[in-house]
């Protein structure tokens, strides 16, 4: 028998497994059941993952919120398509709305403070990445996804969609200012 030519037995299931492959075998098996108990025991004791509360919300109503936070805390406007920047007070509920091909609006949080991110898609799936902190949300239509969170470093942060959400999707960037407190 060789690579090029068929095996003499078409059993091949039935032929013994040599020690060399089931040493391989084994130690892969046993690293498949070392990462599978790694991810409970991670997602509890590294904290890695983000703990976020989901309701049901139509657009309408999660815009309707977030255009009354714009209106109260609104300190600017940026780029040429005059998007607001919002610096709501430390500890409210700021709201960031995703739809084709946009965030709205931008946001300015105080270091060391805490808030209550409030994400809502208005039409398709789409995926909130803040970075560099690697923060990773998928953002479903019809649902308000509710993240506490707690700026450690002042900064400007990137917000990109990392759900493919149509033609212009790598057009749907935007920044999240972060700022010494006053």
């Amino acid at each position: 028998m060789s690579a090029i030519t068929p095996p003499t037995t078409r059993l091949w299931w039935k032929q013994p497994i040599d020690r060399v492959e089931g040493t391989w075998i084994a130690i892969a098996f046993v690293w498949c059941l070392v990462m599978f108990f790694m991810m409970p025991y991670w997602h509890i004791v590294g904290k890695q993952n983000l703990a976020n509360e989901a309701y049901r919300t139509t657009p309408e109503r999660f815009t309707q919120k977030t255009q009354e936070m714009v209106d109260k805390y609104k300190v600017r406007e940026e780029t040429e398509q005059k998007i607001p920047v919002v610096a709501p007070p430390a500890g409210s509920d700021v709201y960031l709305i995703a739809r084709l091909w946009q965030w709205w609006p931008m946001l300015e949080l105080e270091e060391g403070k805490t808030y209550r991110l409030h994400l809502a898609s208005m039409d398709w799936l789409h995926g909130f990445s803040l970075q560099p902190e690697n923060i990773n949300i998928q953002v479903h239509p019809n649902y308000e996804h509710i993240l506490t969170v707690t700026p450690t470093r002042a900064g400007t942060y990137s917000i990109i969609c990392n759900e493919y959400c149509g033609i212009n999707h790598h057009t749907m960037v935007t920044r999240l200012y972060v700022v010494k407190p006053k």
